[in-house]
C-alpha cells in the first residue's frame, strides 16, 4: 500500500508539473508575459543560412599581343 500511494504521489506531481509548463504565463501557445504583465507575441524563428557558394572560375589570361584559341594562347 506504501508503494501504491508513493507511485499515485510521483504521477500527479509529474502531472502537474508538465501541465504548468504548458501555460506560457496564461497567455497560450505563441505568446508570453511582457514586462507589465500583458501578452506578447513570441518573435519569429530565428534561421541561419549558411553563405552561399561562389565558384570563380579562373579566366584563360594570355600575354599582350597573344589571344587564346584552339585551347591555348597564340599569336
Amino acid at each position: 500500500m506504501k508503494y501504491l500511494f508513493a507511485a499515485a504521489l510521483a504521477v500527479i506531481t509529474a502531472a502537474s508539473f508538465a501541465e504548468s509548463a504548458n501555460a506560457a504565463g496564461g497567455c497560450g501557445p505563441g505568446y508570453h508575459r511582457g514586462p507589465y504583465g500583458g501578452c506578447r507575441p513570441n518573435r519569429g524563428v530565428v534561421v541561419v543560412r549558411p553563405a552561399p557558394r561562389v565558384v570563380v572560375v579562373p579566366g584563360r589570361v594570355c600575354p599582350r599581343g597573344m589571344v587564346w584559341r584552339y585551347g591555348r594562347c597564340r599569336y
